[in-house]
C-alpha cells in the first residue's frame, strides 16, 4: 500500500510539513488554554476511588502501548491486586461505555480492547468518556482495586496517579506538533516513567525504561489453540501484513527470527477484508495478535499471528509498585 500522510510528512522534514508549521503552533495554543482550563477548574479533572495507571505516548499512532498494558496487568495480578482496564475502543462503532469480552464484535468494540480482554483475563471496559468507562467497569467489578488507562494521556478529565509514555525506534518524528508533525502535545511534558519500545534514538528521558517484545511462536488465525515455533516456516513462501503503528518494527522482528517475507504496510487499525490479504503464491501469511483479531471470520489455513510478550528490566517492576505503594501513605 502507499505510504499515509504520517509516513511521509511526520517522520521528516518536507515542505508540506514545513507549511504546515503555522498550524501546529495554533495546536499548541490550543493545548496550552486546554491544560490551563483544566488546572484552574474551568474544566473538571474527575477522581476514582481507585489508583489509575495511565499508558500513552506523546506521537498520534502506535508506539507499543497494549503489550505494555498486558504486561502491567499481569504484574498487577502477581502482586495480588485486582486490575481492570479502560480503553476508548478506537475505530469501533461503540457510542456508550460497555464491558468487551473475548466474544465481542471486533467492529463494535475496537481490535485493541478486543485483544486486552482476551489476553489480560481482566474486566476491560470502553467508551469515549473514559471515567464513565471506568465507573461502569468499577460498578460491575467492585472488587478491582488499580485501573489501567489505555492510550489516556491527553484525556485530562479523568484524575490519574502514574503516567508512563510509551516511545519507539521512531522518536518524536520531525519534532513538530499535530498536524505538521506526529506529537500530541510537546515534548516538554512530564510523566513519572518513559518506557522505550526497543531503542528510541536521540531522546533523553528520565526515568527511562526499555521494553522489548519477545516471541518466537505463531498461533493459525482460524485455530487459536494451534501454534507453531518460527523455525517451522524458514525457507518457505512467506508473505507478512501488519496495520500497525509501526509495520517495520513488526517486519524486523520477523526477520531477526531468521524469516525472509514479502511485506504488506496497512495503516494503523486497518479494517481488513479477505482481499486485502490475498496473495497468491503464498505458503503462509504472517501477521501481528492485533490484525488477527479482524480476520478471524475469513481467515484461511496457512495464516498465522506472531505472539508476543513485552519484557522489562526488574527495575521498572520496582518503580511501579513502590509509587503505587507510596500512594497508600501518600
Amino acid at each position: 500500500m502507499k505510504a499515509s500522510f504520517p509516513e511521509k510528512h511526520w517522520y521528516r522534514r518536507s515542505a508540506l510539513s514545513l507549511a504546515l508549521w503555522p498550524a501546529s503552533l495554533l495546536f499548541r495554543l490550543l493545548l496550552a488554554l486546554r491544560r490551563l482550563a483544566f488546572r484552574s477548574g474551568v474544566l473538571r479533572t474527575l477522581r476514582l476511588q481507585v489508583p489509575v495507571i495511565v499508558v500513552g505516548n506523546l506521537v498520534a499512532g502506535g508506539t507499543g502501548k497494549t503489550p505494555l498494558v498486558l504486561w502491567l496487568a499481569a504484574l498487577l495480578k502477581q502482586d495480588g491486586r485486582n486490575p481492570g482496564i479502560v480503553s476508548r475502543g478506537y475505530r469501533g462503532s461503540a457510542t456508550v461505555p460497555m464491558a468487551v469480552t473475548a466474544a465481542s464484535p471486533v467492529d463494535l468494540v475496537g481490535d485493541e480492547p478486543l485483544l486486552l480482554a482476551r489476553a489480560s483475563a481482566c474486566p476491560v471496559w470502553i467508551g469515549r468518556d473514559r471515567f464513565a468507562a471506568a465507573c461502569g467497569l468499577l460498578a460491575a467489578h467492585p472488587d478491582c482495586d488499580v485501573l489501567i488507562l489505555d492510550d489516556g494521556l491527553q484525556h485530562y478529565r479523568l484524575a490519574r496517579d502514574i503516567e508512563i509514555a510509551v516511545e519507539d525506534g521512531r522518536g518524536a518524528g520531525n519534532g513538530l506538533l499535530l498536524p505538521a508533525g506526529p506529537l500530541r502535545e510537546p515534548l516538554t511534558r512530564r510523566v513519572d516513567a518513559w518506557v522505550t519500545n526497543s531503542a528510541a534514538p536521540g531522546l533523553h528521558r528520565d526515568p527511562a525504561f526499555r521494553m522489548d517484545l519477545r516471541g518466537e511462536r505463531f498461533r493459525r488465525v482460524a485455530a487459536p489453540r494451534d501454534s507453531v515455533p518460527a523455525a517451522a516456516f524458514v525457507g518457505r513462501k512467506l508473505h507478512a501484513a501488519a496495520g500497525i503503528g509501526n509495520p517495520q518494527r513488526f517486519f524486523d522482528q520477523l526477520a531477526r527470527l531468521g524469516l525472509s517475507t514479502v511485506n504488506h504496510a496497512f495503516p494503523d487499525h486497518y479494517a481488513y477484508s479477505a482481499s486485502d490479504l490475498d496473495f497468491g503464491d503464498c505458503d503462509a501469511l504472517l501477521m501481528t495478535e492485533k490484525d488477527a483479531v479482524k480476520c478471524e471470520a475469513f481467515a484461511r489455513e496457512h495464516w498465522y499471528a506472531l505472539q508476543v510478550e513485552a519484557e522489562l528490566a526488574p527495575a521498572f517492576i520496582d518503580f511501579i509498585l513502590a509509587k503505587l505503594n507510596g500512594l497508600k501513605t501518600a
